[in-house]
């Protein structure tokens, strides 16, 4: 069962007001990143503002709503998206959603970052930069 902290009225209101203008800045303003994902059924490419912390080749990503939202869906069904963060890309890899107690522990994440993950589901997954330019979403074509 996840564990939702924030109401699903704010998630709403979050998707549809303030991700737009969080979107232009995120990628450039830690702990703050962008994940990049496609729709399950439209294959259309989605831009979310998270809140992500890094750890070597591991990224943590709180999830207040809950595993259940859209943007997660389609990471998990694709298992694989993109992430703009700190002004450069990377592909994430293996996504997948933990919990309290699990690898979401994150022994070397800052302390504002672990006290995070204690209280909410995480997605964890692997990163791996790429180049400036390259697709964020191998084997598909980027689309708008």
């Amino acid at each position: 069962m996840s564990r939702t902290p924030l109401p699903k009225s704010l998630a709403r209101f979050n998707r549809v007001v303030t991700n737009r203008i969080q979107g232009v800045w995120a990628p450039f303003a830690p702990p703050l990143a962008v994940i990049v994902h496609r729709g399950r059924r439209t294959g259309r490419e989605y831009r979310t503002p998270v809140l992500a912390f890094r750890d070597g080749r591991r990224l943590y990503v709180a999830l207040p709503y809950g595993s259940d939202t859209d943007w997660v869906r389609n990471l998990l069904a694709e298992e694989r998206g993109g992430v703009e963060r700190l002004g450069r890309a990377g592909r994430l890899t293996e996504p997948r959603v933990v919990t309290e107690g699990t690898d979401a522990s994150g022994a070397g994440l800052p302390g504002l970052a672990r006290r995070i993950v204690r209280h909410m589901d995480v997605l964890v997954a692997d990163i791996e930069e790429v180049p400036r330019g390259t697709a964020r979403m191998p084997g598909r074509a980027n689309t708008g």
